[in-house]
């Protein structure tokens, strides 16, 4: 997947929106407090066995209590002077050993206040900023094949790549999409929060492939239910619920398997067949089919004399598709929507 999408060239960094921790919050913490721990413990250690070579500017005694109080200030750096090390040997062990284990748990701290506090406030923030520009924007749930593909083709056909998010669970899925130039989110798409965040609702557009088709499925009910006015496209792969996603509220349901069913026995008929049915369906070859409004100069005109040059197929008209030998098709409507073959280039003539 990953070269695939290497070939149509990376345009930008990832545009992040939120990513999840590979543990969770307590836990990633949790491990570097420990962390820590076990190297002061080391040191406590180390200055124990040492503590010959101390000298207590207080008493001239060293106890354990004196060793942990002389470890502490010596990780951090603090030192009173009231505990130093005066032997050759000590001053070795300081220099060698604990001086590199107190920059390491400086990086600690410094790390764990930078990921939890600086980089949280700095993440939130350009997420706030990212949202405020997201509408009229593609939502893409799940970045596997066939969200990969339809993502690269978006961008092929000329959607920028800020105009597209991706949401995932994949942590490599998303630095594909990043590489794209998309925005992306780490998150579960069948929750209302995630799809919230992406401002569901203002998007002109919903592709859905999650992989499984009962998730997809759950993804499209949650989506329809935010954004009720939306075009919801599904991808599933059992005939059987194709049914089940148009309930959930998919505008559009694509059966990828069925769909190469197709290819297969057109091309068992007829070489050129499936071809050209590749050819229209991406932006890489000389034809495309395309969906758009009637135009106000097109209003009355029949399907046949289009205005753009391309070869009108069909018009849905309030809910019915008519086909271009109808007799309703001899007169385009205001408000009708046209599917027509398009050259992919204004230099490339139409098809015959």
């Amino acid at each position: 997947m990953d070269l695939h999408l290497l070939r149509r060239g990376g345009r930008k960094p990832v545009n992040l929106l939120r990513r999840t921790l590979k543990v969770p919050v307590w836990a990633d913490l949790g491990i570097r407090l420990g962390a820590a721990l076990v190297l002061v413990a080391i040191v406590v250690a180390v200055h124990w066995i040492d503590r010959a070579g101390l000298k207590d500017a207080h008493d001239g005694q060293i106890s354990f209590l004196d060793v942990v109080y002389f470890t502490m200030i010596s990780i951090t750096t603090t030192g009173f002077g009231d505990i130093a090390p005066v032997s050759d040997r000590s001053r070795l062990i300081e220099a060698v050993i604990v001086t590199p284990i107190r920059i390491a748990v400086i990086f600690i701290f410094v790390g764990t206040a930078y990921n939890f506090i600086i980089k949280r406030s700095w993440e939130r923030f350009r997420m706030a900023q990212i949202q405020k520009n997201l509408t009229d924007h593609v939502v893409v749930l799940g970045f596997g094949v066939s969200g990969a593909e339809a993502v690269a083709e978006l961008i092929a056909r000329g959607t920028p790549p800020g105009c597209i998010v991706v949401i995932d669970p994949s942590e490599s899925a998303l630095a594909a999409a990043g590489r794209l130039g998309c925005n992306v989110m780490a998150g579960d798409a069948t929750r209302d929060a995630t799809l919230i965040d992406v401002h569901i609702n203002q998007a002109c557009a919903v592709l859905v492939s999650a992989g499984r088709d009962d998730t997809s499925i759950l993804i499209t009910l949650t989506a329809r239910h935010l954004a009720p006015n939306v075009p919801i496209s599904t991808v599933v792969r059992a005939v059987d619920n194709e049914a089940l996603a148009r309930q959930a509220g998919a505008s559009t349901v694509i059966n990828p398997v069925r769909f190469t069913g197709l290819l297969m026995a057109g091309s068992a008929h007829g070489k050129h067949v499936a071809d050209y049915l590749t050819d229209l369906a991406s932006v890489e070859g000389r034809v495309q089919l395309v969906e758009r409004k009637v135009r106000s100069d097109e209003v009355g005109k029949p399907l046949s004399a289009l205005a753009s040059g391309g070869r009108g197929l069909r018009i849905y008209r309030k809910g019915r598709a008519i086909g271009f030998w109808e007799a309703d098709a001899a007169a385009l409507e205001d408000g009708d929507e046209i599917v027509e073959i398009a050259p992919t280039s204004p230099a490339i003539g139409l098809p015959a």
